[in-house]
C-alpha cells in the first residue's frame, strides 16, 4: 500500500505522457499551447511527483541524491517517451522535445530542493 501511495501518482502521469504521445497526427496542444511548453509542464508535475516518490513523501528526504535520482528517472523517461513516439504515426522523436522534458523536470525538482532546505532549516521534517 506504501508503494502505490508513493509510486502511484507518479506512474499515472507517466501513463498520461504515454497516451498523449500515442495520440497520432497531433498538431496542436490545447489552448494554442506550445509543444516545447506542453513538454516543460507535463515533465515539472512528472518531477514533483517522482521526488516526492524518492523522498518517501518526507520534506527531511529530500536531498540532493534523491533529487538527482528523481531527475534521471524522469529524463530518462522523457528518453524513452521521444522513442515511442517513432511509432506513432504523424509523430517524431526529437532532442529539443526531449530537452524540454528535461528541463521541466529540473526545475520542479529543483523547486522542491530550494523548498525542502528551507522547510526543513525552520520547522523540521514534515510529510510532502
Amino acid at each position: 500500500m506504501e508503494f502505490l501511495k508513493l509510486w502511484g501518482p507518479p506512474l499515472l502521469q507517466m501513463i498520461a505522457i504515454f497516451f498523449a504521445s500515442a495520440i497520432p497526427n497531433l498538431k496542436r496542444l490545447p489552448g494554442d499551447v506550445s509543444d516545447h511548453t506542453g513538454h516543460f509542464i507535463g515533465y515539472a508535475v512528472l518531477g514533483a511527483l517522482v521526488l516526492r516518490a524518492c523522498a518517501a513523501a518526507r520534506w527531511h528526504g529530500v536531498t540532493i541524491r534523491t533529487a538527482a535520482v528523481a531527475w534521471a528517472i524522469c529524463a530518462l523517461y522523457g528518453a524513452t517517451d521521444e522513442f515511442h513516439q517513432r511509432f506513432t504515426p504523424g509523430r517524431t522523436p526529437a532532442v529539443d522535445d526531449w530537452i524540454a522534458d528535461a528541463a521541466g523536470a529540473a526545475a520542479a525538482v529543483l523547486v522542491g530542493l530550494v523548498a525542502a532546505a528551507f522547510l526543513n532549516r525552520r520547522a523540521g521534517s514534515g510529510e510532502v
